[in-house]
């Protein structure tokens, strides 16, 4: 495709994101309407606006047709100088908050790349002009300027400018600590580089943003001083004028002031909405309902609704009374019109005690079949449309967890059940004491006071091996290294002594040694507490080093299933034996590593039959005609494949 092709393919694909919100269309249209109709004012057959006919004075709307909408008290034709009046008040917010955007913009940019005394004179600078109410400043600028447009605008700029500054230094301060200015710093680059080719660029999205919502507040300011005689003087109208010029005649000729009123009110309306719009296509986090407020638990189908989804029988890893049934799991992902099956028809059973590794290629579903246990997943956009999650207490009777009211599934998580995420930095409160936050886990499912929770806190950190473990209780997250804030990660998980313990690629982020490290105190304090473990990992070698049973993921379903000696043996799935494949071997340099073609399948476009069929080399037309099933290939080795590798490795 051309490079003309694929622009007007992005530009396609941000209108539809946009489309989708229906109240950012109706916001772009009521814009574009006034904004056109402002555009085109000289070339419309409209009548002078300026020209009095006191003859006609004060005509109602629609009375007379060449003054469709009336006159004023001076007998000028109220559609044009509504016309007339919007292209000034349009002209003037639209510089004001170009103007602001520009000089708050520079002042938040220099403040937080220069910092110290810039920082420090800059943002004084602001607070001053923020510590007068802005409208009431306003007032004074246009006071001391004296009356007229173009003084209104600006003191209307310069009482705006804190507003980007403010917000411009904020997500600036955000980036400058980041990589790739530090390389750019390192390369030679000059300041006005950095500044202008590297930060702009990601915080030009917020001042788009801030000028969107900016932009109908200066209207509005705009029109306050015209209405109180200090903008637009006569003969020259803008909306605020006509507004200031009809409120003396409201019980006689209401329509002088309710139709630049009206006017105002949908100019306003359409730019706000048309700012939301903006926001949300510029945003990428928000293109998936990314920023809206989760819910506490994932949202779920009623259960006659997920039963009825169906699904195969076949249950990998079969056991007597399990802990943790998981039964024809479904989780789908609704962005916009795409449904995105992240898992897709999961079954197995933990055994107690059972160390079970879910591993896969990047994307394949694990962490979301992980994080659907506990009702993890955000919503929106996630959903778990299908399937059970059955687990059993301790008087032996088996709890659905989909759909559990929120108190009593907030009762299981961090208690019966625990999850050790991926990233400590992130799992930790930056502003809570290390300690402080062991203790509340302990204190929020434990009949014990704060004391009782912080002694219990210093001997799980003394557990998991944390050095010096008293003073360590009173360190922040930022003062630990990432072994020792995965260790206080592991010690929160254990804190209440959990029956099944969910790690969620716990290691990733960690040196060898200190992987290793976690993986061994993971698994000696599992042992100890006879706990059952389910460990997420694209990592063959950690997955055989930690746990016994093994099930392979591909495209959201388990496509094989085991004991992991049997499974990393004697692969059957194709799949399964090309990541096999990828992984070295120690002592065998001269064994070859290759790739698996080609790319996974997206989760909203998975092609008919097996979905590895497109990257298999044993892959034939049955692969593609319809379900493959998970069948038991061996005793406990299930394999979701009509041309198994036969255990033949």
């Amino acid at each position: 495709m051309s490079l003309a092709g694929r622009q007007i393919g992005l530009w396609l694909e941000a209108w539809r994101r946009f489309a989708r919100n229906r109240l950012a269309v109706l916001g772009l249209g009521l814009f574009a309407t006034l904004g056109l109709l402002a555009l085109l004012a000289p070339l419309l057959p409209l009548a002078d606006p300026n020209i009095t006919d006191p003859a006609n004075r004060l005509l109602r709307p629609f009375t007379d047709p060449a003054h469709w909408l009336g006159t004023d008290q001076l007998g000028r034709d109220l559609l044009s100088r509504l016309i007339w009046g919007l292209r000034v008040s349009l002209a003037v917010g639209i510089v004001a908050t170009l103007t602001a955007a520009v000089l708050g913009s520079l002042i938040g940019l220099a403040a937080a790349y220069f910092g110290r005394w810039t920082d420090m004179t800059l943002m004084r600078s602001i607070d001053v002009v923020m510590a007068f109410p802005y409208l009431l400043l306003a007032l004074a600028i246009v006071a001391v300027l004296g009356p007229g447009l173009l003084n209104a605008l600006f003191a209307i700029a310069i009482v705006n400018i804190p507003f980007f500054a403010r917000a411009v230094r904020g997500s600036t301060l955000s980036l400058i600590e980041r990589d790739f200015i530090e390389a750019a710093r390192k390369s030679g680059y000059s300041h006005a580089r950095i500044v202008f080719s590297e930060l702009l660029p990601n915080v030009l999205p917020v001042i788009i943003i801030t000028m969107s919502t900016t932009l109908g507040w200066m209207i509005l300011e705009t029109a306050g001083l015209s209405f109180l005689g200090l903008g637009a003087q006569p003969p020259q109208a803008d909306l605020g004028s006509m507004l200031g010029d009809g409120r003396r005649l409201l019980l006689t000729a209401p329509h002088v002031a309710f139709l630049p009123g009206l006017t105002i009110l949908i100019l306003v309306i359409g730019i706000n909405l048309l700012g939301d719009g903006l926001r949300d296509l510029l945003d990428p986090r928000l293109r998936a309902g990314g920023l809206s407020r989760p819910l506490a638990a994932t949202a779920a189908l009623p259960e006659d609704a997920r039963r009825a989804a169906g699904g195969e029988a076949a249950i990998a890893h079969r056991c007597e009374n399990p802990p943790l049934a998981v039964r024809q799991l479904r989780t789908h992902f609704q962005a916009g019109p795409r449904t995105l099956r992240a898992v897709d028809d999961v079954s197995f059973d933990l055994a107690p005690g059972a160390s079970l590794g879910i591993v896969g290629e990047s994307g394949c579903g694990k962490s979301v079949t992980a994080l659907s246990l506990l009702g993890l997943v955000a919503t929106p956009p996630g959903n778990i449309v299908g399937g059970q999650i059955l687990f059993r207490e301790s008087d032996g009777t088996a709890r659905d967890l989909v759909g559990l009211d929120l108190r009593t599934l907030q009762a299981i998580r961090g208690h019966r059940i625990a999850y050790i995420f991926q990233d400590p930095q992130t799992t930790l409160n930056p502003l809570m004491r290390v300690g402080d936050q062991v203790a509340e886990a302990v204190h929020r499912h434990q009949s014990c006071g704060w004391s009782a929770a912080r002694k219990r806190a210093l001997a799980l950190l003394e557990e998991v091996r944390i050095p010096d473990a008293a003073e360590r209780m009173k360190a922040w997250p930022h003062e630990l290294s990432g072994g020792q804030r995965q260790r206080v990660v592991i010690a929160t998980a254990l804190a209440n002594d959990p029956d099944i313990l969910i790690a969620d690629e716990p290691t990733t982020a960690l040196d060898v040694t200190t992987q290793a490290q976690v993986l061994e105190l993971i698994d000696r304090l599992r042992q100890r507490r006879q706990a059952a473990l389910i460990f997420i990992s694209h990592d063959f070698a950690v997955i055989a080093q930690l746990c016994r049973q093994v099930q392979v993921m591909y495209a959201g379903r388990i496509v094989e299933a085991g004991p992991a000696d049997a499974v990393f043996a004697g692969p059957r799935h194709p799949y399964t034996a090309r990541l096999l494949a990828c992984v070295p071997v120690l002592g065998q340099p001269e064994r070859q590593i290759d790739a698996i073609p080609g790319l996974p399948p997206a989760v909203d476009d998975l092609p008919p039959g097996c979905a590895f069929a497109p990257r298999c080399d044993r892959a034939t037309e049955d692969c593609r005609a319809g379900q493959i099933p998970l069948t038991e290939a061996a005793p406990g080795h299930w394999v979701r494949c009509i041309h198994s590798l036969g255990g033949t490795g």
